[in-house]
């Protein structure tokens, strides 16, 4: 009996020792970077891949990275863990050195919570999990000319928009989808990392949460896999050139533009 390969949630070959490295910060023991990793590897990174829910340090500069990504998670920005609070406090270093930093889903709340914004659930008990539409804002829209029109989702709180950030993106359950903070700190409310293999573990992992309010149940995540998610995938290879080159690579959907200030 011919026994088929195991898909691979992420593939971390291709990296040199010589690559400037970006920080990636993940919180479970299976958890992967997935395509945004995947992506930055293609670019010409290497990843520094660090766990502190499971005992893994972070380096007190940033000095020696070229930035940091902070990926998401089933645990809230307002647990009382001990790593949690870490992670939040740590978010200082690449606010103050000024380098290139992602936060996606929780590591975007952690960001809000360090900025001194709240994070928590819609009032009427709604949860994002599945495939929702995205509305670019006026800022969303100068900074780049194309935004998938749906994107994927699987949290149950979302935050406020810090004071000072700028508003790129908007959503209609959670108002707050992507937002930058100076020039180098990024938020995004929605999943845009997940490879077809990620999307089908957490299918089966977290069917328990597709009854909850908002919820779509697993087909809908997969078939909108099939409709959404190629231009999903054209936007983030453009995000991670605008977040960690501060531009616009020119591609068939558009110029290349510089990163204005805010």
């Amino acid at each position: 009996m011919k026994v088929k390969p195991r898909k691979m949630l992420f593939d971390p070959s291709g990296q040199r020792s010589n690559q400037d490295r970006i920080l990636i910060v993940l919180h479970q023991e299976r958890s992967t970077p997935g395509r945004v990793g995947q992506m930055l590897i293609d670019k010409g990174y290497r990843l520094d891949i660090r766990r502190p829910a499971l005992g893994d340090d972070l380096p007190t500069t940033l000095s020696s990275h070229a930035g940091a990504v902070i990926f998401g998670g089933p645990m809230s920005a307002n647990d009382q863990d001990a790593f949690i609070q870490t992670e939040i406090d740590w978010l200082k270093i690449p606010l103050e050195e000024d380098k290139p930093f992602l936060g996606i889903c929780l590591g975007a709340q952690m960001l809000c919570k360090h900025l001194g914004a709240r994070v928590d659930g819609d009032k009427h008990g709604r949860v994002e999990i599945g495939w929702y539409p995205l509305h670019a804002t006026e800022k969303g829209n100068l900074l780049m000319p194309s935004w998938p029109q749906m994107v994927y989702h699987f949290h149950r709180e979302g935050f406020e928009l810090p004071q000072g950030a700028e508003l790129l993106a908007t959503g209609d359950a959670y108002p707050n989808q992507a937002f930058r903070y100076g020039r180098n700190a990024w938020g995004l409310q929605f999943h845009a990392e997940l490879t077809r293999a990620m999307m089908q573990s957490w299918v089966v992992r977290g069917a328990e949460k597709f009854a909850m309010p908002n919820a779509q149940v697993g087909r809908q995540h997969l078939e909108g896999r099939m409709l959404f998610d190629n231009a999903l995938k054209v936007w983030l290879s453009q995000f991670l050139d605008l977040v960690f080159q501060g531009r616009l690579q020119k591609t068939e959907f558009s110029s290349d533009v510089a990163l204005p200030s805010v």
